[in-house]
């Protein structure tokens, strides 16, 4: 199986033009396919794999959590069955403030849902949404880059640069998904809102000497929030994925530090409900922030994923959100297959997904900074809020739905 080679075609047209191939790209390419027969051309700068099943090299170690909604939207285009053997399925989280006797516990059975979630290795979603990329007529251009945009009166001009040399495209709808800080709407003027944390994501797997039983951890420390989510087994040992935030100074200590001193400070943070850890692997750190971009819509033109809203991972909720988001906007445009560029089509779709962004960026915002308050009157009153939701079900229900992005789909779709 050899990847597809770049156009070298010198002019073309297309109905819509992805820029940017990651996880978020794929899927809104694949999911406007299923909806209509659009001529889609899909940018991406980097060169994808050419053998095996293809595996993009952004596709890093990391793991993904997928929401209940999340499977929804790709059960609907044919997907999830092939993602079947690589997830991990969430049957219970368990939210803990490091200190305090306040903790809530959630399950899959009481929510009366196979899971709350699933966890993938984005290595595994990637080379299943390329495999299935390749079943479609979409158009993929990889090692290719935006050299210049052009807004027309009836769509966009794109001039794009590979290997072969340049060539330009007209299309009536440019989507952006190109990640936080995306070049290609800065090159229109779009730019992005960042308001750091000042803290550090630490992303490792890590290898336990006691099975997970399905169970995510997120427990909130004085110095940041620390998860640990259910992973698939490697080599008969069970996993979990950390996500883990720090301060900026003591992630530099943790990153440097070898791999005993590393599982004890974490043994120490974490404690023992899930045994002794056994082994780290790689570890990757990064700086948080809020992103958000000023403008997600205009004419002919709508951005997406992370170029338009990049979030704490705390709660798990970017990708997923980015997801809901590619799936509205598809069923918007299909409302009206022949006017995608329209102004009053881009802004209802907007316009219904307003609220679940809003809903989602502000919970994924608030959360760590509640937990980070050390004042002995906010930690009595949010230990009090854990314990209520672990005593009263119509709580825990309400939680697991916004989760599972159920809460939130209906916010925006009432």
């Amino acid at each position: 199986m050899t990847a597809p080679a770049a156009t070298t075609a010198k002019n073309s047209t297309a109905d819509i033009v992805i820029v940017g191939g990651g996880m978020v790209g794929i899927s809104a390419a694949l999911l406007l396919a299923a909806q209509h027969p659009w001529k889609i051309m899909l940018i991406e700068s980097q060169a994808f794999s050419g053998t095996g099943p293809l595996v993009s090299p952004s596709f890093d170690a990391r793991s993904t959590a997928l929401s209940w909604s999340s499977r929804q939207i790709y059960e609907s285009i044919g997907l999830w069955s092939g993602l079947a053997g690589g997830l991990s399925k969430i049957s219970q989280i368990h939210v803990s403030d490091r200190g305090h006797m306040g903790l809530t516990r959630i399950d899959a059975a009481e929510a009366e849902v196979e899971a709350l979630g699933y966890v993938v290795e984005n290595q595994y979603l990637g080379a299943a949404l390329l495999a299935q990329l390749e079943q479609t007529n979409i158009q993929l251009c990889t090692s290719t880059s935006v050299k210049g945009i052009k807004p027309l009166a009836s769509g966009i001009k794109l001039t794009l640069a590979s290997d072969q040399g340049e060539q330009e495209v007209d299309a009536k709808l440019l989507v952006i998904a190109d990640g936080a800080g995306s070049s290609t709407a800065q090159k229109l003027g779009i730019h992005s809102q960042t308001a750091s944390y000042n803290q550090s994501g630490i992303i490792a797997n890590i290898s336990l000497a006691q099975p997970h039983n399905g169970v995510a951890y997120e427990r909130f420390t004085d110095q940041g929030p620390l998860a640990l989510l259910p992973l698939n087994s490697f080599q008969g040992r069970p996993r979990s994925a950390l996500v883990w935030t720090q301060p900026k100074d003591q992630a530099e200590i943790l990153m440097a530090a070898d791999d005993q001193s590393f599982l004890e400070h974490l043994q120490e943070r974490f404690g023992h409900r899930l045994g002794d850890f056994v082994a780290v692997g790689e570890r990757v750190s990064y700086p948080l922030a809020l992103t958000t971009s000023t403008e997600q819509v205009r004419s002919n033109l709508v951005v997406m994923g992370n170029a338009a809203h990049s979030l704490h991972p705390v709660a798990g909720q970017g990708f997923n959100l980015s997801l809901r988001d590619a799936a509205t906007l598809a069923s918007a445009l299909a409302e009206a297959p022949e006017s995608i560029g329209s102004l009053d089509r881009l802004q209802s779709y907007y316009q219904q997904q307003s609220a679940d962004q809003r809903n989602t960026v502000l919970f994924s915002d608030s959360l760590p900074k509640l937990f980070g308050l050390t004042s002995p009157l906010v930690a009595a009153g949010r230990n009090s809020g854990l314990l209520a939701m672990d005593l009263i079900p119509a709580l825990r229900g309400n939680f697991a739905r916004f989760g599972m992005g159920l809460a939130t789909r209906e916010a925006g779709h009432g």
